[in-house]
């Protein structure tokens, strides 16, 4: 690890130690797999069963995308490419899904 890694975020000065973890970490781990989950294309890995709950994946649906209106301008563009990237698969994955 180097120093900047290594460096709490500094409240005086935000820009000179930003956090490791940005929107594209967020959304790629833990929150991109329960979407899925919800809409049934993973299996529950505790039952390994596939559910689905279609009403929970558009909720998740909408609140990332709200993020992507909110956050606009204030994202790399490698994020910002990242989230809408990830909003067109699940969008894609939800339309297979209801139809």
């Amino acid at each position: 690890m180097n120093e900047r890694e290594l460096s709490p975020v500094s409240l005086d000065d935000p820009g000179k130690n930003e956090p490791i973890m940005g929107i594209g970490l967020c959304l790629s781990g833990g929150g991109y797999r329960a979407m899925l989950f919800h809409l049934g294309v993973i299996a529950d890995p505790s039952t390994g069963t596939k559910t689905k709950n279609i009403e929970l994946a558009k909720q998740s649906i909408d609140i990332i995308a709200l993020l992507g209106e909110k956050t606009k301008g204030n994202l790399t563009e490698e994020e910002d490419g990242m989230l809408k990237s990830l909003l067109y698969d699940l969008r894609m994955i939800y339309v297979k899904e209801t139809q």
